[in-house]
């Protein structure tokens, strides 16, 4: 796998760095503007440092996007291991990881950080730079989908699927649906979007995808 630039862990900075409070105004300045209508001098004023400062730690302005991406990806990774974890059966904690993903906050219908992605998607068309980090983000998405298929698979509780596959199909999924979720498409919800996924699931991994073994349960979470 190609690495681009190293990412923004949780582990890298200290909470009170200025590059964490760097990474997190950017992410709110973002979410808020847009990649577009962001500037650098924004994203200072917002973190309470020097634009010298931003430039210093993090070069450039599409650095800094590409390291606000990652930093708000870690975030949602550090809460969804921590949810997973406390899941022992792997159709369920697939079920709880789509939802996730559609989990809404701070009133929003979908996630935030997707606007995050929205910018990124624009922009790796045209940067190839960028289009590598966004085919890592992307599979870091899809290898836990895959890690949650081959345990199912090799449990028995789940039908013989290809988990890359199967992977690529429900991250595709779980995607397509946050366009026209976040545009406010009529008839739409974040309920169905969900419903959706979990019939792929369903459909692919067989009828008894989140029963306990005994032959029992239904492809409904």
């Amino acid at each position: 796998m190609k690495r681009s630039p190293a990412p923004a862990s949780l582990t890298e900075y200290a909470p009170d760095s200025p590059q964490r409070r760097i990474l997190d105004g950017a992410v709110e300045v973002l979410m808020e503007r847009g990649y577009p209508d962001t500037r650098v001098s924004d994203v200072a004023e917002r973190a309470g440092v020097s634009g010298g400062l931003v430039i210093y730690y993090f070069k450039s302005r599409q650095i800094l996007l590409t390291r606000a991406l990652r930093y708000a990806e870690d975030l949602f990774y550090a809460d969804l291991r921590v949810r997973l974890d406390a899941i022992e059966h792997p159709g369920r904690r697939l079920a709880e990881l789509v939802r996730l993903g559609y989990r809404p906050e701070d009133g929003a219908v979908v996630p935030r950080s997707w606007i995050l992605w929205f910018d990124l998607w624009q922009l790796a068309v045209r940067h190839p730079e960028l289009r590598r980090e966004r085919e890592e983000l992307d599979r870091r998405w899809r290898d836990i989908i895959a890690g949650i298929v081959r345990e199912g698979r090799a449990r028995g509780q789940f039908q013989d699927v290809d988990a890359e596959d199967f992977a690529v199909m429900l991250a595709g999924l779980i995607d397509g649906l946050v366009v026209p979720l976040t545009l406010g498409d009529e008839g739409l919800t974040t309920d169905r979007a969900v419903e959706l996924c979990l019939r792929l699931c369903a459909h692919e991994l067989g009828e008894f995808w989140l029963a306990d073994g005994d032959g029992g349960g239904s492809g409904r979470a």
